[in-house]
Order: structure tokens, then C-alpha cells, then sequence
């Protein structure tokens, strides 16, 4: 008998083997849809019902922040009054994983007398919705992948993916780069790592703790204490970065019995630190702190060509930055 761990992991295969699936199925039908998109001056509109019509509204936010103006237009409500959003030439993206739901259907007509070209995400090609279509992409008619086959699990996945799908090739036709996403994203944290660099947030020099190599490990401490950023700045005279003492780097020395009163800055530092610059974007120097086997929670931030030391960065000023 089945586990709920069962379960889970066989539904998780069984997805996996449904995306690695459709990864070959696309074609020159997916190329000219892109085409369609791209040349197209509007908006796309993706119109769905029930778990298709929230997949829809996903994949129009996905759209919209890579450089495709899109909306969601619930089935039922275009008839009430909703279609005044829909512009002559407008491509509508109609969702069914049966390609049979009967909103859509009723709505074909409709849509027609806008002039609008009918783009099929569907998993049956023999449907009425594919048949009526200027063009379908097909994500296959796998069982759902839920115990009993029946709750929209691997459709949804499978068309979520083709959204996804569709809009990382329209990122590439465009030429989107990651500028034209933060101009889309101002607000957000992602937004904020594009635009920010580590210069408009580092904590500057002169309210971090420093110490000189000879210096002694009793007074970096208490230089730490009195800015408690999380690390010291061991510096050569000339104001370069000679290393790093971290307070991890304080706590291990402790435990390995080292003396405080004797034992100097240069004895503990690590030398050579990972480090950030000044014109280094927020989100890379987020990605060397934490896409490592042992996360970092603060860089030193040096000049790139004198390693002069300007101060430190924490992964705190990265995520508080822009946060009022």
C-alpha cells in the first residue's frame, strides 16, 4: 500500500518525465507563435477557466515583466462586458487541457469579430478548441499525475511551463536584458539587486571595525563591539584589504584555545577574502555570499584596481536596501 511519501514522490517523477516530454515536442508551431507575439504592437490576452484560468493569470504576470504587455481575461466575464479590453489584432491565448471547455468554445466566435489570432494551449489536438485555432501548442494528454488521476496536477504544470516557455523566448527575440527587468521591477527586491549597486549600500570605512595585522586580537574585538557589523577589516598601512576576522572567525579561534591577549589580527584573519566592489550590482554580490557551500553574510567591498578597502557589505544592507 501507498505512503503519502509514495504519493508525493511518484507525482513529482511523474511531472518530471511530463516537462522533460514536452521539452521535445516543440516545433516550428511554438517559433511561429513567438513570431506572431513579437510582432505584434498590443497586448496578449490569455483566457482560461477555472485551474487553466489561474495558470493564465500567471503566465500574463510573467509576460508583462519580461517585456510582453499581457492580461488575463476570465472566460465567463469576457461576455459581460470584459472585452472592452480586447483590441482589434489582439493574439488570445485560449487554455484547455481538454481543449473542449465550453466558455472558450461559446467565445471563438466572438473573438473572430475582433480579428483576433487564436493561439491553443490544449492537450488534445483533436478537440474543437485545436480545430478552431489559427495555431495549437500541445502539451500532451498524460494522466494527471495525482493519485486518482483526476486533479489538474501535471496539466497545469505543463502549461505553466509553456507560458514560461513562451516567455523566455520572447526575452531572447527582444534581446530583454537584466536592465529592462529592473525597469519593470523598481520596488522589489529583485529590482532593487539590478538597479542598487554595492557602493549606494556598502557600510563606508569609517563605521566599520579595522584593525592592523599587528594588532592585538583583544583590540579588534573590542573595535567589533563598537561596530558590530559582523567582521573587521584587517588593513596594510597603505589602506589596503590584507584579510578579513569574522565573527565566526573570532568563535573558532576561541574554541581552538587561542589566547586573546596574545595572539595578534593577522594570526586569524582570513587572507585574500572573498570580496565585493563598489560598481558590483546588488544581486551579484548576493549571489557570492550565498551560491557557495558555506554562505557568507558579509564581504569586504574593495576598489577593484588598488584594493584600497571601502568598507563592508552585509546580506542585511543587500535585502534592507530601497525599504523604507
Amino acid at each position: 500500500m501507498s505512503t503519502p511519501l509514495d504519493s508525493a514522490r511518484a507525482l513529482l517523477k511523474a511531472e518530471a518525465a511530463a516537462l522533460a516530454e514536452l521539452s521535445s515536442r516543440l516545433d516550428g508551431s511554438f517559433t511561429k507563435v513567438v513570431e506572431l507575439i513579437a510582432s505584434h504592437s498590443g497586448k496578449v490576452v490569455l483566457c482560461g477557466v477555472g485551474k487553466s484560468g489561474l495558470i493564465g493569470q500567471k503566465i500574463a504576470a510573467t509576460l508583462c515583466s519580461t517585456g510582453t504587455p499581457a492580461i488575463f481575461l476570465h472566460a465567463s466575464d469576457a461576455v459581460h462586458g470584459d472585452l472592452g479590453i480586447l483590441q482589434s489584432g489582439d493574439p488570445v491565448i485560449l487554455l484547455s487541457r481538454s481543449g473542449t471547455t465550453a466558455e472558450l468554445i461559446r467565445l471563438i466566435p466572438v473573438l473572430r469579430s475582433f480579428k483576433a489570432p487564436l493561439i491553443a494551449i490544449v492537450g488534445n489536438m483533436q478537440s474543437p478548441i485545436a480545430a478552431q485555432a489559427d495555431h495549437v501548442l500541445d502539451i500532451g494528454a498524460r494522466p494527471e499525475a495525482d493519485p486518482l488521476g483526476l486533479v489538474p496536477t501535471t496539466s497545469a504544470l505543463l502549461t505553466l511551463a509553456l507560458g514560461d516557455a513562451l516567455a523566455a523566448a520572447l526575452m531572447t527575440h527582444r534581446g530583454f536584458q537584466a536592465a529592462d527587468f529592473a525597469r519593470f521591477h523598481p520596488a522589489g527586491q529583485l529590482g532593487r539587486n539590478l538597479l542598487l549597486t554595492v557602493g549606494e549600500v556598502l557600510q563606508p570605512l569609517e563605521r566599520c571595525a579595522t584593525a592592523s595585522p599587528g594588532d592585538s586580537l583583544r583590540e579588534t574585538v573590542i573595535a567589533m563591539t563598537r561596530f558590530p557589523h559582523g567582521a573587521a577589516c584587517v588593513l596594510h598601512p597603505d589602506g589596503t584589504l590584507a584579510g578579513l576576522i569574522t565573527d565566526g572567525d573570532l568563535r573558532r579561534a576561541l574554541g581552538r584555545g587561542v589566547d586573546i591577549n596574545s595572539a595578534r589580527a593577522q594570526d586569524i584573519m582570513t587572507q585574500n577574502p572573498v570580496r565585493a566592489h563598489a560598481p558590483m550590482a546588488l544581486g551579484e554580490a548576493a549571489r557570492i555570499m550565498e551560491d557557495r557551500p558555506s554562505q557568507i553574510s558579509v564581504l569586504p567591498v574593495t576598489e577593484a584596481a588598488t584594493q584600497r578597502c571601502l568598507g563592508l557589505i552585509r546580506i542585511h544592507d543587500i535585502y534592507q536596501a530601497g525599504i523604507v
